[in-house]
């Protein structure tokens, strides 16, 4: 059975920081992508960045380009998200998702995306 399970989420101020994983159980990361996407209240959910396992190249929002960053550790099958100099306008539901990708990865097609994960809450207090 493949699942998702996004974790790391929680309360932090303003300029600090958080870690996500996304522990990827039911298939190997070879060949998909990983995307980060997030949802906050009462807003449409968007892309935030994606990793590829198979050349490792990486996509960032502009939103989070410079604060965010992503990484992999295929051998663990997990993704992290590395939240930093967060702000309160970061505060959201945070969802990873795979995608079957051995080209590399966009955050900016979720429909392209298969198998979600249950969500983390960031909140970022100012």
């Amino acid at each position: 059975e493949v699942q998702l399970q996004a974790s790391g989420g929680g309360l932090v101020q303003a300029g600090g920081s958080l870690r996500l994983s996304c522990a990827v159980s039911g298939f190997t990361l070879d060949y998909y992508a990983i995307g980060w996407f997030r949802q906050a209240p009462g807003k449409e959910r968007e892309g935030v960045s994606c990793i590829s396992s198979s050349d490792g190249s990486t996509d960032y929002a502009d939103s989070v380009k410079g604060r965010f960053t992503i990484s992999s550790d295929n051998a663990k099958n997990t993704v992290y998200l590395q939240l930093n100099s967060l702000k309160p306008e970061d505060t959201a539901v945070y969802y990873c998702a795979a995608e079957y990708n051995p080209y590399g990865c966009t955050y900016r097609a979720q429909y392209e995306y298969d198998y979600w994960g249950q969500g983390t809450q960031v909140t970022v207090s100012s």
